[in-house]
């Protein structure tokens, strides 16, 4: 079942790094009590994702923090590796964007938002799209209806409708 406007996250462990290497980040500790804003990209390093949809964010981080956003948490089917390396390259951890591994895709599944591309290569990521989350429940929701557009789940989008 796809999440919608008005639903509870449900808990699932991401992986981010840390000083010592990949460490496990519970999403329901994360979200309890807390704004916050969840984007997912289908990949790490891909057109789409890391020349329109990270840069948005990038560019409206302060806008967020404006608004009281806790945090902006970039999320990806890919390894925690690879998260920390694209965000060094995109500037996403230098403005304070959170990036996690989604690596299994269980948080994805979990919310119904998995998708193949196997011809390009892509193999459980995830659908594009940005949400605001307020207590663990969702109450902006801003899916893409195409993997390969970023026009409603961009960061201006997203303050746009807040």
């Amino acid at each position: 079942m796809t999440i919608s406007q008005g639903s509870t996250l449900p808990d699932a462990k991401l992986v981010q790094m840390g000083a010592d290497g990949p460490e496990p980040v519970q999403m329901a500790d994360k979200l309890k009590g807390r704004k916050v804003v969840i984007f997912a990209v289908p990949g790490a390093f891909t057109p789409t994702c890391h020349s329109a949809h990270v840069p948005s964010f990038v560019r409206t981080k302060d806008q967020f923090d404006a608004k009281g956003v806790d945090e902006v948490i970039c999320v990806s089917c890919n390894d925690p590796f690879v998260m920390k390396a694209w965000g060094e390259a995109t500037g996403a951890s230098e403005a304070g964007i959170t990036m996690l591994a989604d690596a299994s895709s269980a948080f994805t599944r979990a919310i119904g938002m998995e998708f193949d591309a196997e011809g390009a290569g892509l193999v459980s990521r995830s659908k594009r799209y940005a949400m605001l989350v307020e207590d663990g429940k969702v109450t902006l929701w801003q899916p893409e209806e195409s993997p390969g557009t970023c026009e409603i789940s961009g960061g201006e989008a997203l303050l746009d409708n807040m």
